[in-house]
């Protein structure tokens, strides 16, 4: 959360890029003339717009370029994206692009499909399939060969609407917009259970569980954890399980998985947090079956990004992307309408 002068790092969604602790015996120098000495090939214009953006901290607070450092300042500069660990090599993998521009690139994303090379997972990411696309179209923005500036990110088993950004600037001025919680990011979620409400708000502090650093849980007292607010509201229920849209305003890791959760309504087959087991329903073998369908139609977690609205960063024009549900979920969605069907005339 945004502080008048600053930001808690605690609380922050950018990643730190750059910290310098001031020589005790450095004269007065204006900050970016300071960081275009410490920071290995950084242009002044590179060093201008992180501090436009105010990614540039001073004692953890944002200044102006024009600010003089001084003897034992801590200097951060933050930017979106995190590090680059290891050389990104471009893969012929087709994408689905639902917008392209010379500052921004919209895609579709597949379930199934890593968003970023990291440990584990270093080829076969949409990072890998973006650096091929731009060599084929020859707009290699990104001269040191980091890729395409990414913005955010979805979980490898989640599908949807996801942005990257093809050059320094527009990255900076779009990760504004989530740092802020300017945009517009709508989820189509399959959650075990008749959801009481018509719709409501979650809210909680999200952090990783302290006995296994695999998942996240929500923390609902005390300052351990993230801000995270999620809005739901219910779109079509089939009695065992509801079909939900999630709006989010802030963008935690697995927000929408934990947070629902939390309220005691895990995601279809999110075999991470339990999902994968018959939460809701009979005892009946015909219903159990029933289940082990829908498990190995969708084998993931139900989750979609479906759309994506921003201010885009060069034309200040109101963008929007919507897609429609993916084929296994789509499928999935059908069978239990008709289970639900059966159910209502007693024939469950």
């Amino acid at each position: 959360m945004a502080e008048e002068n600053g930001f808690r790092e605690e609380d922050q969604e950018l990643f730190e890029h750059y910290r310098f602790e001031v020589d005790r015996g450095q004269g007065l120098l204006r900050v970016d003339k300071y960081l275009m000495l410490k920071i290995e090939n950084a242009s002044r214009n590179k060093i201008q717009s992180a501090a436009n953006a105010g990614n540039i901290l001073v004692n953890n607070k944002v200044v102006k370029r024009s600010y003089k450092v001084k003897p034992d300042d801590i200097i951060s500069v933050f930017m979106a994206h995190p590090i680059r660990e290891t050389e990104l090599i471009p893969e012929d993998i087709p994408v689905e692009i639902l917008y392209e521009d010379n500052d921004v690139i919209v895609v579709n994303k597949v379930a199934g499909m890593v968003v970023h090379p990291a440990y584990g997972n270093y080829q076969g990411t949409l990072v890998n399939a973006l650096i091929y696309h731009f060599h084929l179209t020859g707009e290699i923005q990104n001269k040191n060969g980091a890729g395409p500036y990414l913005v955010h990110r979805i979980d490898k088993d989640t599908s949807g609407v996801i942005m990257a950004a093809k050059n320094e600037e527009s990255q900076i001025k779009l990760g504004k917009q989530f740092y802020n919680h300017t945009l517009e990011r709508k989820y189509v979620a399959l959650v075990w259970g008749d959801v009481k409400e018509e719709q409501g708000t979650i809210t909680g502090n999200i952090g990783r569980s302290l006995k296994n650093r695999k998942i996240f849980r929500v923390f609902p007292e005390g300052d351990y954890g993230k801000h995270a607010v999620t809005h739901y509201k219910v779109l079509e229920r089939f009695g065992y399980v509801t079909l939900v849209e999630c709006k989010l305003e802030t963008g935690r890791t697995h927000q929408i998985r934990v947070h629902l959760k939390y309220i005691g309504h895990t995601l279809f087959n999110d075999e991470t947090y339990g999902g994968n087991e018959i939460l809701k329903g009979t005892t009946f073998t015909k219903y159990k079956q029933f289940v082990k369908n829908c498990f190995k139609i969708c084998q993931r977690q139900a989750l979609h990004a479906k759309s994506l609205g921003f201010i885009h960063p060069a034309t200040r024009e109101k963008m929007f992307f919507d897609t429609p549900l993916p084929p296994d979920m789509e499928e999935v969605l059908e069978k239990w309408r008709k289970y639900a069907v059966h159910k209502a005339l007693g024939k469950e």
